[in-house]
């Protein structure tokens, strides 16, 4: 009995302690003056001078190495057209005989000839065409390049929103808690409360504070990644325009039927795949024609001085002559065999890497709709359900508490539920506009300003 008694007066005393200890630091002029939290979503979020989704992909697009490099394959590709275009070249022959070195000092001979190589066989035309084929390849490279880099902005940009939301949900329950803090040292300083109160609603004060600090560094890394992709300098501040909460994206189709539509007709890859396919046709085209006879024209002109000898003296005769001919080039044993048959290999490989992009194209627009669907039908419950009844349950407690019915703590344990359900509201609209993203990706649309 004794040592019940003696540990409850240790109680006592160590609270009594820790009352007065809370109460003087609470009289200090420096808490009092100390503002209990400062917003900073002003730091990143303006809805007139804010930076749009639109904006920062035309930077990054514009802006991005890779891309570059790929714009400068068209260039190359496009100097190969002009090497495709190009005829072959003809041949000057020329020809000077003497016979002065074998003791025929009048003899002589210059012959001069031009071959002319002759496209024929539409060898010319097949190359343009591959040529041409190379730069569309090339261009539609760019564009599935240009998808990608966008949908990397997306995933960044969706985050920096969650973050943003979260932040602003942890400063208003900051601010809530703010007037509560005021209200409660009132009572503490009046007698009416234990300072136990308080020091626990500072203790959940301090604990979103934390929270509040750690989203807002995911926050900045996010917009850190942002300036990353448009190539903004680090020291520009990046403020975003829209917010979760409204953040849309327009010409989503209505069904998955008309999306699978869009779809394979704007996807770049599938476009690749089709041009995959007619690069290959063309060198094919190319290949046979190349397996025909190779024919040039060829003229030459020969002038030659002949001398006699004769008792009567030496004597001189000039000859002259114009030739005409043809040079045919037999494909007896090389016809390009192999060339062909790896032709046609390539030619079926693009026909089944496409019909399997049809595929993967059709599955990625089909989950995307699903998760978009289904998000929307989370969101809708959360925002007409759940937290319209939590914002309620937290003002119908702190009403009671101000009266002296409830306890501290649970007005506390009200706002953590109300901070897990903002929290999955967060979520959910986050994973609404990912979903709208991926979809919006998967259909090969693209960003009007």
């Amino acid at each position: 009995m004794y040592r019940v008694i003696s540990f409850v007066a240790i109680v006592l005393m160590a609270h009594n302690g820790f009352a007065q200890t809370t109460v003087a630091s609470m009289r200090q002029p420096s808490d009092s003056a100390r503002p209990l939290f400062v917003s900073v979503v002003s730091n990143y979020h303006n809805k007139a001078d804010g930076v749009t989704l639109s904006e920062i992909i035309k930077n990054a697009i514009e802006n991005n190495g890779e891309i570059k490099i790929a714009r400068l394959e068209v260039e190359r590709a496009r100097a190969r057209l002009t090497q495709a275009q190009l005829r072959s070249n003809p041949t000057l022959e020329i020809e000077h005989s003497s016979g002065r070195t074998v003791g025929s000092p009048g003899d002589q001979e210059l012959s001069l000839g031009v071959s002319v190589p002759l496209d024929l066989f539409s060898q010319r035309s097949r190359r343009i065409d591959l040529a041409r084929a190379e730069i569309t390849l090339k261009e539609a490279e760019i564009t599935a390049k240009q998808r990608e880099l966008a949908g990397q902005v997306f995933q960044t940009y969706v985050e920096a929103l969650a973050a943003l939301r979260e932040v602003q949900v942890l400063e208003e329950l900051l601010g809530l808690d703010a007037q509560t803090v005021q209200f409660v040292q009132i009572r503490v300083n009046e007698g009416d409360t234990a300072p136990l109160e308080l020091s626990l609603l500072q203790t959940e004060v301090e604990r979103l504070r934390s929270r509040r600090q750690l989203t807002e560094g995911k926050l900045q890394a996010a917009i850190t990644k942002l300036k990353f992709f448009a190539r903004f300098p680090y020291e520009q501040p990046l403020k975003l325009r829209e917010e979760i909460s409204n953040a849309t994206i327009p010409l989503l189709p209505p069904t998955i039927e008309t999306s699978i539509a869009v779809g394979i007709k704007n996807r770049p890859e599938i476009r690749l795949a089709e041009l995959d396919e007619q690069l290959a046709s063309a060198g094919l085209r190319l290949i046979r024609s190349q397996s025909q006879p190779d024919i040039s024209a060829t003229a030459r002109f020969t002038q030659g001085r002949s001398v006699f000898d004769d008792p009567r003296g030496e004597f001189f005769q000039r000859d002259r002559s114009l030739t005409f001919g043809v040079s045919i080039g037999l494909p007896v044993f090389n016809r390009n065999q192999g060339a062909k048959a790896e032709a046609v290999i390539a030619i079926r490989q693009a026909q089944e890497r496409r019909a399997f992009t049809e595929q993967v194209v059709k599955n990625e627009i089909i989950m995307a709709f699903q998760r978009t669907e289904s998000a929307k039908r989370s969101l809708l419950t959360l925002e007409t359900m759940v937290l319209p009844r939590s914002r309620d349950n937290i003002d119908a407690i702190r009403k009671v508490y101000e009266i002296g019915e409830l306890k501290i703590t649970d007005l506390i344990a009200e706002q953590r539920r109300f901070v897990e359900a903002n929290r999955d509201l967060t979520e959910t609209m986050t994973e609404r506009y990912r979903a709208q993203a991926d979809l919006f990706i998967a259909l090969g649309l693209t960003l009007e300003n």
